[in-house]
């Protein structure tokens, strides 16, 4: 292992591959290199970097690295960035004083660097990996642009505008960064896409910013319109007799699945259940190598914004004839399973059918027939039976122990005219969990089958938390006066015992999301390690191939597996699952940037009123630069610039997650209860900056009291 250490020292980065071959590992043996790449994840050792393959030291950036060009400084030097980087940790800053490639903003390059201070690093280009299209959203101000993205701050001036282009204040456009070295490097137009004025513009702004693809193909809308429900026959069942129904949010654009029990008649299953989870047959529709599959496989998945969805399939498909309306025969494949009275899975199996749904279901009717108010007498048996299945899942949950992180949902509720109408919490209930814990069992019962078969399998995998993470939250809590004891060999069941101690705390909300992102994130691979979160050994995403393309890859790999008719998987597909699966993790992240950022927008635009008003927060992140808080009420999160504190010199205390000033020992750390002013508001970037006020007088346990306040010079300091 220390030898994979030093090869991985001197390369910077390195795919499992290459390192099969240079400790020259054949066939089965090639086995330990997985098992050794893991092992240093999850001390922390190592992490992955440039695609799932690949794999870099953590830390310390290794002498030659990837970096992309992300602006110039007041010198004319390259500012660059990390092209990979996992640690919640700031990412390193590199500024490029030798460039022999003429690089330019976007552009992706290797560069040799050295120390150049705390976090910071100096170096030289070596080669060009690509070159980036230097394309930047930006508002148009005056005659120069300002990019959407709040973590760029320069400006550029406007160039190359056409004469029948009018060009207002606000305006939105997509602009080109040349490769060109100057103070003020110009931004050459390209299109005007809008205005930060208009309705709904955070949206649009997201949706451009992230590249997120809204049109389709015409052969792709063309097949989706002539697409037509098969007739039960030898490859679809006639399933139309069984009453099933769907259960869905009020606001859902999309049905694709719905569900049915019944008590099971088998009398050596006594107080078992039999259960059948419909899914829309997306992969009849969507055929290998089809327009309607490339469109699919570009978009990866459906985007959801508040005003609307971008789905990965067109309308007529996915509002349309693979959304199981009500009343309506749809194809489907059925997943039919057999539990004990305890939730244990007896056996299960596979059927394509054509379904009715009998009613279309909310949330909100199903909680209230739960918590035994306003009935549904037409379906109250079969309510009652998916009701008692349920609770036989539930307590199988119970004793897996999955993990329960309790981290509202933020949601945005706009009006007609695209303003911020509310703000909620989204709160799991009951009936949320009713269809979470249907749709798992039968994401199980895919995996089980796919493997048993030995057939390819688009798994959903979570790994492990590092070493280097539960050593942070470990430190944390022992800052609260609560010593954590949470190790590598940590199950989901001890980071609920943290949860459960902390319930009902001032430091509630703040341990929730330390332990959130303690974990390593959630992706697709062909490769199965397991799914931590959910302490399952093999689990797949089945349950919604409308608007997630690894579901249609599992679909037809059970259909070619099981015999199931046309639509199954092909030879080239199984070949390039681990390409697919690269790309489908980086969609997934992709789209969850811009409904995030999109989000962010319109609270950022809600509140643009408010400046200089006083506001309740909570102190989520402590970094060197300053403090992330949090305003629970409006879900909005802003900075408080390490510069704004002028009441002493203040000192980053990684251990704590603090920050301490030198010379009255005062600290802000993270969890605590304050009060804040806002004092600049950007709507188009969804920026924040607020002002501390200080603390709450009821934060809870005084950090200061478990940590020495740090010694000497450590740490980026501000007065």
């Amino acid at each position: 292992m220390d030898e994979l250490v030093a090869y991985l020292n001197k390369q910077g980065h390195a795919d499992k591959r290459d390192i099969a071959r240079q400790f020259k590992l054949r066939g089965d043996s090639r086995k330990a290199v997985n098992d050794m790449v893991r092992d240093l994840k999850r001390r922390g050792v190592v992490q992955s970097g440039g695609g799932r393959h690949k794999v870099s030291l953590t830390g310390a950036l290794p002498e030659r690295c990837i970096v992309e060009i992300t602006g110039v400084d007041s010198m004319g030097d390259l500012i660059a960035r990390p092209h990979e980087w996992a640690s919640d940790k700031p990412a390193p800053q590199i500024v490029i004083t030798r460039d022999k490639l003429a690089s330019g903003i976007g552009d992706i390059v290797q560069v040799k660097i050295k120390p150049a201070g705390a976090n910071a690093y100096e170096g030289e280009t070596l080669r060009k990996m690509t070159a980036g299209e230097n394309h930047l959203v930006a508002v148009y101000e005056n005659g120069f642009v300002q990019s959407v993205d709040r973590r760029m701050k320069q400006a550029f001036k406007l160039e190359s505008v056409p004469p029948d282009i009018t060009l207002r204040n606000r305006d939105i456009l997509v602009v080109d960064i040349p490769p060109v070295r100057a103070y003020h490097p110009a931004a050459r137009f390209i299109r005007k896409v809008g205005s930060a004025s208009d309705a709904f513009a955070a949206t649009m702004i997201s949706i451009y910013m992230h590249a997120i693809p809204v049109a389709f193909s015409e052969k792709s809308e063309e097949a989706a319109a002539r697409a037509r429900v098969p007739a039960a026959g030898d490859t679809h069942r006639d399933l139309t007799s069984v009453p099933f129904v769907t259960i869905d949010g009020a606001d859902a654009r999309d049905f694709d699945d719905a569900v049915w029990a019944e008590p099971d008649a088998d009398t050596k299953n006594a107080g078992g259940w039999h259960l059948m989870v419909g899914i829309a047959d997306v992969a009849w529709y969507v055929r290998p190598g089809s327009s309607l599959d490339g469109d699919a496989r570009l978009r990866g998945n459906s985007v959801y914004f508040p005003d609307r969805a971008v789905p990965m399939l067109p309308a007529a498909l996915s509002n349309g004839i693979c959304s199981l309306n009500p009343d309506e025969p749809r194809a489907s494949f059925v997943c039919e399973i057999w539990l004990d009275k305890a939730g244990h899975k007896i056996r299960h199996r596979f059927v394509r059918g054509i379904i009715r749904s009998v009613r279309r279901l909310t949330y909100d009717a199903v909680q209230d027939m739960m918590d035994g108010g306003a009935d549904i007498p037409e379906i109250r048996r079969e309510l009652q039976s998916l009701i008692g299945c349920y609770h036989a899942l539930k307590q199988r949950r119970q004793r897996r122990g999955v993990l329960e992180i309790d981290v509202p949902e933020r949601r945005v509720i706009l009006d007609a005219k695209g303003r911020v109408a509310d703000i909620r919490l989204r709160v799991q209930t009951e009936s949320m969990k009713l269809i979470e814990e249907m749709m798992i069992c039968a994401n199980v019962a895919a995996a089980e089958t796919l493997e048993d078969k030995g057939a390819p399998c688009m798994y959903r995998v979570h790994d492990r938390p590092s070493d280097q993470k539960i050593e942070t939250l470990n430190n944390f809590l022992t800052a609260l006066g609560k010593p954590g004891r949470l190790s590598a060999r940590s199950e989901p069941a001890d980071f609920n015992a943290v949860l459960t101690g902390a319930q009902g705390s001032p430091r509630d909300a703040a341990i929730n999301e330390f332990v959130l992102r303690t974990q390593s994130q959630a992706q697709y691979s062909p490769d199965n390690i397991g799914h931590f979160g959910l302490a399952l050994q093999r689990y797949a995403h089945f349950t919604s191939p409308i608007r997630r393309y690894a579901d249609i890859l599992v679909h037809r790999s059970l259909i070619k597996s099981l015999k199931l008719g046309d639509g199954g998987l092909t030879d080239d597909e199984a070949a390039a699952f681990d390409t697919i699966a690269d790309h489908i993790s980086a969609t997934e992240r992709q789209a969850a940037a811009a409904e995030q950022d999109a989000a962010d927008r319109y609270v950022a635009a809600y509140l643009n009123d408010k400046v200089g008003e006083q506001f309740a927060a909570r102190i989520s992140s402590a970094t060197s630069f300053g403090l992330f808080v949090h305003l629970d009420t409006y879900g909005a999160d802003g900075l408080v610039p390490m510069s704004s504190l002028t009441d002493d010199f203040y000192d980053y205390d990684d251990r704590g997650q603090r920050l301490v000033g030198r010379q009255a020992g005062k600290a802000f750390a993270v969890g605590d209860r304050c009060e804040v002013i806002l004092r600049e508001c950007v709507p188009f970037t969804g920026g924040l900056v607020f002002q501390m006020l200080g603390l709450d007088k009821s934060r809870g346990p005084n950090i200061q009291k478990h940590f020495a306040r740090p010694k000497g010079r450590t740490g980026r300091r501000r007065r």
